[in-house]
């Protein structure tokens, strides 16, 4: 079969947005090129395991490469995947250029050619994250190593948002905490909660792709084969009481949630928010004071955020 390359020159805060609106519109995998994830090894002190002068990377901006069937005919989406792009900046997005190319591709370009942008990374002095097609040998007895598929729709977890998490993550957690896991995605947050110790951990997504590529990656790493993995509306409808919840997604998403996590958080539990880029702090913050909670903890790669919080102590 035949397939067509829809790629999209733009920002790398519009990344996952773009990606999903392809995925929604008939695409069967994507790829990422970012030049900020070279730029983050480079001043990430656990960066050195690649040498980035062997990978061929975007200099600016990033790149989302959409793979469609031959039997979807473009002319018809295309229009549609431009007017949402568009749209993102309503959102408060940049979509940098927005420039798109489309080109024909054999099937067995496409279909390993998203793997070449996926190694081995050290997110922290004991997680480490590895695609699983690679072999990798553990540089000490406590480095914990996540195995994962991300499919052809998920990343590997390099991305600055997840890593800030990731080390939050191991801040809070002690060992024996409920977890709830909000936007799972390929699920190595949860993976990560179980190796640092954590007990219950609950990973919903919105998504039903994202659902089935989470419990795959569930079953690729066995400290996780009791995490609960289950479709669901961030926490819509959730009746839980969590030590620990952890939101990796856009900031306007977690603005929507807040309300909902102050009501599932223990008194004395965690609340940990990613995915925030920097025009979207100041909003944040002012969301979940206004709900009840303050800042634990800020963590900050170049222009990304991620905060602890907790609940604010009545006086």
């Amino acid at each position: 079969m035949k397939w067509n390359q829809v790629s999209v020159f733009t920002a790398s805060e519009s990344i996952e947005a773009i990606s999903n609106i392809m995925m929604e519109s008939g695409a069967n995998g994507v790829a990422i090129e970012d030049a900020l994830d070279i730029k983050n090894f480079e001043s990430d002190p656990f960066g050195e395991l690649i040498d980035i002068t062997t990978i061929d990377h975007l200099k600016e901006g990033a790149k989302v490469m959409a793979y469609f069937p031959e039997t979807i005919f473009l002319p018809e989406v295309i229009p549609t995947i431009q007017e949402r792009i568009l749209e993102l900046t309503t959102f408060g997005l940049d979509i940098g250029k927005n420039e798109m190319v489309i080109e024909e591709v054999a099937e067995s370009d496409w279909a390993t050619a998203w793997k070449k942008y996926y190694h081995p990374v050290a997110i922290s002095r004991y997680l480490t994250i590895v695609p699983d097609w690679q072999e990798y040998t553990p540089r000490s007895s406590d480095e914990h190593i996540i195995t994962l598929d991300p499919g052809m729709a998920f990343g590997t977890g390099t991305h600055p948002t997840t890593r800030l998490t990731l080390q939050a993550l191991e801040v809070v957690l002690r060992g024996g905490e409920t977890v709830i896991d909000v936007g799972t995605g390929s699920g190595v947050l949860s993976i990560a909660s179980k190796y640092l110790g954590a007990g219950e951990v609950y990973a919903y997504d919105l998504d039903e792709v994202a659902v089935k590529a989470a419990q795959e990656n569930m079953d690729l790493n066995p400290i996780a084969k009791d995490v609960h993995v289950g479709a669901n509306n961030l926490l819509t409808g959730i009746d839980k009481q969590a030590d620990v919840i952890v939101a990796n997604i856009l900031a306007d998403i977690i603005i929507l949630m807040v309300e909902d996590a102050y009501k599932n958080l223990k008194d004395d539990g965690h609340f940990i928010i990613s995915g925030i880029i920097e025009d979207k702090v100041d909003l944040i913050l002012e969301a979940v004071s206004a709900c009840g909670f303050a800042v634990d903890q800020t963590f900050k790669q170049r222009d990304w955020y991620a905060f602890i919080l907790t609940k604010k102590i009545e006086e």
